[in-house]
């Protein structure tokens, strides 16, 4: 088959759109498929490089950090693209790029699917002055979106119901993204993760409470220093790999509270290549956040065989098992109960751990793009055959 994936960002970003496409990409490279990437370059300028069109954009930063616009003019890329002729459109973000998917799909006849990657209730602080408005805008965006869709994916079941809770008629199909599990299986060499742990500053002799993902305000984080606080002057690093809008506002408030280096130590945003690494470091993973579709970094965390313990949340369903691979919590004081046990027991740390990489093991990339591929092949074969007359056949079926 021949496939478009298109989104907003893409390498070097990181975030979960990009490394849910980037896994895509390659699981259908491998399985032999052709596949070429419609995305925006990080400047005006616009270029093309193996299979990937970027089309030059501006910064958008005042409406969410890191976003960028495309520009009016599209060039030839949009041209090039449909000449190409893709079989399937597979659309990963709602702004930029899905106006153009949309007409590619179109040209060509092909199914376009699309990728709900983000909760964006949970971002209307960035956009609007009013959460209300804020949410009647989502809830409007996504059915607008889904009316142009033949099928939206949702990652869990959460988004799934999230969706059918806005309105959204089209078929809808749940499709986690899968994890490169063999990067995190494998362990560094001790004396790798020796000088990782000296030259972030965290005494050999501490724990690591460690999370992973952007600092932003619906990361929730002040959670997770007051996490640390209630910690005392126990041996136990809380480490924050990753960065984002929120930092300086965070590093201020740990220093207010007391909670300076090795008591919390913040990493910056950490190169893909070497994230593994840091999730052998930790001893526990950490995280306050209820605002995930999937949350990638929770698998990473088990496919590197560590407990968690996390907010309680619907994504996690299937994922965090009570009491076997760790723990969700509802309250503060949970959290740090669950964390101050885990901290106590190495046996049930260890044991924890290895449920954790069992579970993971149904994540994996490859099952991603089979799962992929099999629902590609699936939206094809429904376009082959008889069209319907009743309600509920997909759109190029009733076209």
């Amino acid at each position: 088959m021949k496939i478009l994936l298109t989104a907003d960002q893409y390498a070097p970003a990181v975030n979960g759109v990009v490394t849910s496409l980037l896994t895509l990409k390659r699981e259908l490279e491998h399985r032999g498929h052709s596949v070429r990437v419609l995305t925006l370059s990080g400047s005006l300028r616009s270029w093309r490089q193996g299979g990937v069109w970027a089309l030059g954009s501006l910064d958008a930063g005042l409406i969410y950090p890191g976003v960028r616009l495309r520009r009016p003019a599209v060039g030839s890329a949009v041209r090039e693209l449909i000449a190409w002729g893709p079989d399937i459109v597979h659309s990963q973000c709602e702004f930029s790029t899905w106006p153009l998917a949309r007409r590619i799909a179109r040209a060509c006849g092909a199914p376009l699917l699309h990728t709900y990657h983000t909760v964006y209730e949970d971002y209307t602080h960035y956009f609007s002055p009013s959460r209300r408005w804020g949410r009647w805008l989502v809830r409007a965006l996504t059915r607008r979106v889904a009316a142009g869709a033949d099928v939206m994916i949702a990652p869990t079941p959460k988004i799934e119901a999230l969706l059918r809770g806005y309105g959204v008629t089209a078929p809808i199909r749940v499709l986690p993204t899968g994890v490169a599990l063999a990067a995190f299986a494998r362990t560094p060499p001790p004396e790798q993760l020796a000088a990782l742990r000296a030259a972030l500053g965290i005494p050999p002799q501490n724990a690591v409470l460690l999370y992973v993902g952007r600092l932003a305000r619906e990361k929730n984080i002040d959670e997770l220093l007051a996490l640390r606080a209630a910690l005392g002057d126990a041996p136990v690093t809380l480490l924050l790999a990753g960065d984002g809008p929120e930092r300086a506002r965070l590093e201020h408030t740990a220093a207010a509270r007391g909670l300076c280096a090795p008591r919390v130590v913040f990493a910056g945003m950490v190169p893909p290549a070497r994230v593994p690494a840091f999730y052998r470091l930790g001893d526990v993973f950490v995280s306050a956040s209820s605002s995930e579709t999937q949350g990638l970094t929770y698998l990473e965390a088990m496919a590197a065989g560590l407990p968690l313990v996390c907010r309680a949340d619907a994504c996690l369903t299937g994922v965090l098992q009570d009491g076997q691979n760790g723990w969700q919590y509802r309250a503060p004081a949970d959290l740090a109960d669950r964390v101050r046990a885990l901290l106590r027991d190495g046996a049930l740390r260890r044991a924890m751990g290895a449920r954790s990489v069992e579970l993971a093991g149904g994540y994996s990339a490859r099952a991603f793009g089979l799962g992929a591929e099999a629902l590609y092949r699936d939206c094809l074969a429904q376009k082959a055959a008889p069209q319907p007359r009743g309600r509920g056949a997909l759109r190029w079926q009733r076209a």
